[in-house]
């Protein structure tokens, strides 16, 4: 018996939690089937884009991405990358696995970065996001699994889903963060010329905030990167689920070929969507001042 039996009482929190899962799943039944339905259509979608053509083709395109992101050195970098993901026959993994990325990080941002708008135009709204976004970003990602594969089963879209959870709370800070260090005397500037609040937000706020909502950008994909590979526990597939087959079997090739191969995609990621950040003509302005 505990110690602390006999002065606490047990709360029974988890099965609070389990029972309003179940009420979830019985009463938003067709809803959910409609968002798997949505959710693997776009999943399916992008990763025959991505396996369609030749490996070839779709490494010259990445590659071809990273170079006008950051020039020739990122380039040919993410060429020999992508081609060590190939000779380690982890290309159809990997190429899973950044549809994968992509969904989720997409559906993280079309919620985050409005979310982030909201928050930072209103006191109240970011009262009370806060502690749900600290809550959010404390939960260790497994736990996201386990109502995902009661809602949806298991597959891709549990993944996706858990994954936009996981990785959304920083597209709503880093956008409101960045629209409330706008300087308030050009946003009064702004006013005194007449403009309308929603003319202030696209003309002036978000393209000044635009390097630090870049920064949210990129730690969503990194996040949603991060989570995609744990959703292998629950069949998402990808590198991921070659990660969870590697721990089971005790394989220490397949486990150091996928983990590679999920360095290589992380870098290629982090160093392209870091360096849109800084190529915007916004960036350059500030950088420029402050020299």
């Amino acid at each position: 018996m505990s110690t602390t039996d006999t002065f606490v009482p047990r709360l029974p929190f988890g099965d609070w939690v389990a029972t309003f899962v179940d009420w979830l799943i019985a009463s938003f039944k067709p809803f959910f089937a409609v968002v798997k339905d949505v959710l693997l259509t776009c999943y399916d979608a992008l990763a025959a884009v991505l396996h369609g053509p030749p490996f070839l083709v779709v490494a010259l395109v990445l590659a071809a991405l990273a170079f006008f992101a950051k020039g020739w050195k990122l380039g040919v970098t993410a060429l020999v990358g992508f081609v060590v993901i190939a000779g380690v026959d982890q290309w159809d993994n990997a190429m899973d696995t950044l549809a994968l990325v992509l969904v989720a990080s997409v559906i993280s941002l079309a919620i985050g970065i409005p979310l982030g708008i909201w928050a930072a135009r209103n006191d109240k709204v970011s009262r009370v996001v806060r502690p749900v976004l600290d809550f959010m970003q404390t939960m260790p990602g497994f736990v996201y699994l386990i109502p995902m594969v009661m809602i949806f089963l298991t597959g891709a879209v549990p993944g996706i889903v858990a994954t936009v959870v996981f990785a959304l709370a920083p597209g709503v800070r880093f956008t409101e963060l960045g629209i409330r260090q706008v300087d308030k005397e050009v946003v009064e500037a702004g006013h005194a010329f007449g403009s309308t609040p929603g003319r202030i937000l696209r003309q002036i706020q978000l393209p000044l905030a635009m390097p630090t909502i870049m920064a949210g950008v990129n730690q969503v994909i990194m996040l949603s990167l991060s989570m995609v590979v744990l959703a292998g526990l629950v069949g998402a597939g990808g590198l991921g689920g070659d990660v969870v087959a590697a721990l089971q079997r005790v394989n220490i090739s397949l486990g150091f070929e996928a983990g590679l191969s999920v360095v290589i995609l992380a870098i290629f990621l982090d160093r392209v969507t870091s360096a849109l950040s800084t190529r915007s003509p916004v960036a350059k302005a500030l950088a420029a001042t402050a020299v």
